[in-house]
Order: structure tokens, then sequence, then C-alpha cells
């Protein structure tokens, strides 16, 4: 027989040991498990022959040299760990010395194989004898796997990093493996059942393949995450192949088969996804990962600027890696800004990243070196950071990176899939902020744009009468009557043109509201003063009632101002369509722990099927305009835990907005 499952395992750890040394020659951790497939390869082949292809005294010869290959593996899985645990591959003297006792263990466990001790000259092919010393080369294997799996615990007590994750994986899964090869190799000498050898290769290469994937891979993954999740797997599988063949043997007595089927499918599928459920609500897997979602979730619906949305990420970067340091850029197509740092998103490091998306100590050092990874290498060792991803969105690209958890131990894949995650989280919401900043700039240029024209008047007239008084100074400069009248209009005109001017440029530099207590009426008063001119060239009245007692409100004044003038503006746009009577009122009331204040206009009202989206941008019944003021308002005001709302619409009145603005700190 040719092909057998230990021909077959033999090939396949024999390409993947040369996989794994083509993928990274230079790492020595990948040169030693490359010899170590080596070494399972021959065991198998080995095997093999004396299961399929040779009988007799022939077979005979082919099982005991498979035994003796098989007593040395111990040994290299211990220079294996030292690999891992050194990173070094060479065999010096000291390390010569330490391995004595190993070498003179494999090779006496080899020699046993040979003599009748081990196995009679009178064992046949048909009737297999064994001696004792089989089953002390059984034992005595089985002594070195637990001893190797003891000092596994023990060293990777003093391992960080993925040197640690490697060690339990390789050694752990390999003395667990190994050790149930021997145990079928008694269960076969005790049965006389040939399916317990056949067994053998099926362990190599399910331990094989998972664990060299994770030593290889640059994707590090946790032992214990690996256990949780196969047990949780094969629970799983047990159970819900129980339901199906109870179900089935139930329903069949009652149903044709045919018909049976159907019913016992819904009651299957039913049964995985209840158990699934439960399965993951037991186990557990990923805790802190959730509750960081929420948190984000939470942040992005809660604060709506840039500044308060990126202190609020790193707070929770900083918990879930359960790290002091956390980094948070982002940017458009040109800088990433953010955190105290400032990257050109045309620079190596950026390029590099936007190939692998995501990086960590241990992947670069798994990887074949190349210019990028070496910049990105050094990128990490400068931030002191233990993982880095970079999330591209639409119109903004974000940067994430966690310093070194406090544990110490590396990021394992299934942490960074819930970086990305997060990731994804931060940049939309970061995204919404940035929008909503340049609609907020827009809108208020636009505010200065149409205050501006009005202005010019208002300010043209103190100019006027500056001109001509400077015309008259040089005929009547003598006259100290004149001269009186001169200094008090000059210092009045000019103070009236000084704070029409600052108000314009408060009102058109964007800026990160910070909540105060204020008295609402006084700066009502001075929005007014802003909107008059505006009011007076369209011939609308501006109507206060003022009857909240107290008005000290918990806000921002410049933003109660953005607000007010934005409301006003729309208010004497809606009126000036009327023929009649025109005019806005602007007005506070004390309500229960809030202050409100409304803006009503005697325009033509708000259309039913406008009003349910009267708030979302581009949203406009003017034939100018963007339909961002509105939008822009309630974003600011929710920033500043207040809120704004329009009066449901009602036939022959115009339009009426409440704000509440909160009387003290939530």
């Amino acid at each position: 027989m040719l092909i057998s499952t230990a021909s077959f395992a033999a090939i396949v750890v024999a390409v993947v040991g040369a996989l794994i040394m083509w993928s990274n020659p230079g790492r020595a951790v990948n040169r030693v498990v490359f010899t170590c497939s080596l070494h399972l390869a021959i065991w198998l082949g080995f095997l093999h022959l004396a299961a399929y292809v040779f009988h007799g005294d022939a077979g005979l010869f082919w099982l005991r040299l498979a035994c003796a290959v098989g007593a040395a593996v111990p040994f290299h899985f211990w220079l294996v760990q030292e690999c891992v645990v050194t990173g070094d591959d060479r065999i010096d003297l000291k390390r010569f010395r330490r391995s004595l006792g190993w070498i003179a263990i494999s090779i006496s466990l080899g020699a046993l194989c040979f003599t009748d001790f081990f196995i009679p000259s009178s064992s046949t092919s048909v009737h297999r004898v064994r001696g004792l010393g089989y089953y002390v080369y059984i034992f005595a294997d089985l002594a070195l796997y637990a001893f190797l799996f003891r000092n596994m615990f023990k060293t990777t007590q003093r391992l960080t990093g993925d040197r640690r994750l490697e060690l339990q994986v390789w050694l752990g899964g390999g003395c667990a493996t190994t050790s149930a090869i021997f145990i079928t190799m008694a269960l076969n000498a005790i049965t006389r059942d040939p399916l317990y050898i056949r067994l053998q290769p099926l362990f190599i290469l399910g331990f094989y393949a998972a664990t060299a994937y994770a030593i290889t891979s640059h994707r590090i993954f946790d032992a214990s995450q690996i256990l949780r999740l196969s047990v949780s797997r094969i629970v799983l599988a047990l159970v819900v192949s129980a339901v199906s063949y109870g179900t089935y043997r139930l329903v069949v007595q009652l149903l044709p088969s045919a018909i049976a089927f159907l019913p016992t499918t819904i009651v299957t599928l039913i049964a995985a996804a209840v158990v699934r459920s439960w399965i993951d609500s037991r186990f557990q897997y990923y805790p802190q990962a959730t509750a960081a979602r929420q948190e984000a979730f939470a942040v992005a619906s809660r604060e709506s600027q840039t500044d308060k949305l990126e202190r609020g990420f790193l707070k929770i970067l900083k918990g879930w890696g359960q790290t002091d340091h956390a980094i948070l850029l982002s940017g458009n197509a040109e800088t990433l800004r953010g955190s105290g740092l400032e990257l050109d998103v045309g620079c190596v490091a950026i390029q590099g990243l936007r190939q692998l998306r995501w990086i960590t100590p241990e992947r670069l050092g798994r990887e074949k070196t190349t210019p990028e990874r070496a910049v990105l290498a050094e990128l990490l060792v400068q931030q002191k950071l233990g993982v880095l991803i970079l999330k591209e969105g639409p119109s903004l690209m974000v940067l994430v990176g966690c310093g070194v958890a406090a544990s110490r131990r590396p990021y394992t894949y299934p942490q960074v899939t819930q970086l990305m995650e997060l990731g994804s989280i931060f940049g939309g919401a970061l995204e919404r902020a940035h929008l909503t900043e340049k609609m907020q700039h827009a809108e208020q240029l636009a505010t200065v744009g149409l205050l501006g024209a009005s202005l010019a008047h208002e300010i043209r007239n103190p100019l006027v009468s500056i001109k001509t008084f400077v015309q008259l100074l040089p005929t009547r400069h003598q006259d100290p009557i004149f001269r009186e009248k001169f200094f008090r209009l000059m210092t009045e005109e000019v103070n009236r043109i000084d704070r029409l001017t600052e108000q314009l440029l408060e009102l058109a530099s964007p800026r990160a509201y910070s909540a105060q207590m204020v008295e609402l009426h006084a700066v009502l008063k001075a929005s007014l003063e802003l909107v008059a001119p505006k009011a007076a060239d369209k011939r609308v009245r501006l109507l206060t009632e003022f009857d909240a007692i107290p008005d000290q409100a918990f806000t921002d004044p410049s933003a109660v101002k953005q607000v007010v003038l934005n409301l006003c503006l729309n208010g004497i746009q809606a009126s000036e369509s009327r023929d009649a009577e025109r005019w806005v009122k602007i007005g506070t009331r004390n309500r229960s722990g809030v202050v409100e204040m409304f803006v009503s206009d005697s325009g033509l009202g708000i259309a039913p099927e406008i009003r349910t989206r009267l708030f979302r941008p581009f949203q406009s019944t003017k034939s100018s305009g963007f339909g961002l003021g509105l939008a822009i308002c309630r974003d600011i005001l929710t920033g500043l835990n207040a809120g704004i709302e329009v009066d449901p619409p009602e036939t022959g009145h115009g339009a009426t907005f409440r704000v509440t603005f909160p009387c003290q700190p939530s």
C-alpha cells in the first residue's frame, strides 16, 4: 500500500516544515521547527513501512526503527523549547552539556527497541508479542513529556511576547499529542486492535497543522483561546448531533422518513442556535471587547466634538488594552494628527501600514524583513506600542495604537480584530464630527455674509458722522462745545464699530464649546443687537418676552449666540414673505430643571411633511441656502446637553422653536 494515513501525514509534515523554513529562514525558531518536522516525517515514514509495506521479520525491523526514531522526539522538542526561550538555535558548549542527559536517554530508549526485552523474537505479524521493555519504553516517554510539560509552565512564567505563546502552543500541544500516541500504543498492545496505531498519524496531522500555523503565521493566538474555542465547538457538535439523532428517531415513529427529515432539520437548527448562544455566554470569549465596543458606541452618540471624541476613545483604548499609553490619529489624504503626533500620509510607515492594515512587534518579527517593515518596527519602538492598526473611511483615515499591556503579553489576533472593530467605530464617529465641523464653519460663514450686508449700513452711519465732524474740525476746533460733542461722538461711534466687528469675528471663528454658568438674558440681548439691522432692513419687528427668573443656565454663550442668530435669521426670512404684520419674538421661561428659550415668527409655518426631517442636514424650505443651520444647531446643543424641538404646525401661525438649557452641570 503506497498511500496510507502515515505516509500522507509524513508528506504533509515534511512539506509544511519546508514552507516554514522558506517563509523566514533567518528566524531561529523556524529552522528548529523545520528539523523537528523532518524528524516527525521520518518517524511517520517508518511507521508506514512497518504497518503497510513489510510484514513478518521485515515489518518488525521497521517497527523497531520507528520506535527508536520516536524515542528521540522528546529531545527534539526540548531543543525547540530552548530555541524559543533564547531565540538562538546554535549548539554551544553550555547547551551541549545541558543536553547530555537527553541524548543519553534517547540513545538508551532507541537501543532498547532492538532487544528481545522490547519485542521478543518469537513475535510474528499474526501473533504480536510485546515484552516488558515495550511498556517501559512507553512509560519512560510519557515521563519525559510530563517533564517537558511541567518545565513549560515554569519557563512561561518568565517569558513575554510571542515566545510565551509559542512555547505554550508548541510544547503544550506537542506533549498532549505525543502522550496520546503512546497511550494508543499501550491500548494496541492490550487490545490487539490495529485501529489505535492508525490513529497516530491523524493526531500528528491535527497537532502539526494547528501548531505550525500558530508558530509561523503573523496571526498570534493564545493557547487558552484555542482551547476554549475547540472545547466549545466539540460540545456544540456533540449536543446538536444528539438532539438531531434523538429527534429523528422520535419523529420517524410518527411520520414517514421522507417527511420526518423536515421537522428534524428545524429542531436541529433551533437547538444549534440555542446551544451556541448558551455556550458563548458561559465561555465569555471576549467580555472586555464587548464592554469596550458598547462604551465606544456610547461615546460616539454622546459627543459630537472631535477633541471630546478623541479623549473618550483614548480612555477606552487604555482600558481595553490594560495599558497606560494609547494613540489615536485621524486626518484626510494628506496628514494624520493626534496624540501629539503628525504623520504624512505619503511617508514610508503609512504606505507600509496601508498594505498590512495591522502590525504587532511579533508579526514583524515573524515575517521577512523589508524596508517598510523596518520603519514600522522602529515606529512601534519609538511610540512604545504593542499593536497598531489603520482604518480608511470614505473621507477620513484613522490610526489606532495601544501600548504594551501591563501583563507584558502580546496582542493576539482575536484582540487585533477587536481593535479593528473599535477602529471602525472611532473612524465613523470622527468622520461625522469632522463633517459637522465643516458644515458648522460653512454655516457660520454664510451667516456672517448674510449679516455683513446689513451691518455694513450700520457701520457706515457712524463713519459718516465721524467724517462730517472731521471735515468741520479745521474750522471749528476752537469751539469748546463742538470739541466736547466731537470727542463724545467719536468715542461712542468707534466703540460701536469695534463691538460689531468683534462680534462678527467671534461668530466667524469655529471653536470648541465649553459650558459654564451664564446669564441667559444678557447673551440673548447681545445676540439681538446683531440681528436688529437685518430685521430693520426687512421691516420685521423684534419682540422680547424674557420671563425666566432666574435666567442662569449652564451652557456656552458663543453657542447660544450661534443658535439664536440662526433661528432669528430664519424667522426674519420666513416673516418677510407675509404682507401683513411682520415680527419675530424671542422669549424665555422657567421649567423643571431647565430654562426654556423660544423663537417664534409670523411666517407661513412649517409643512407637516418637512417637520419630521427638519433637523437633518441639507433639508431646506428656502430657495437659497444649504439647509445646514438647524442640523448644526442641534449638534451644538447636543454637545452641551441642551435640546431643540419645533412645535406642531398650526394653520395660520408661524413656526416656534424651543430650546432647553440645563440649569446646572449634568
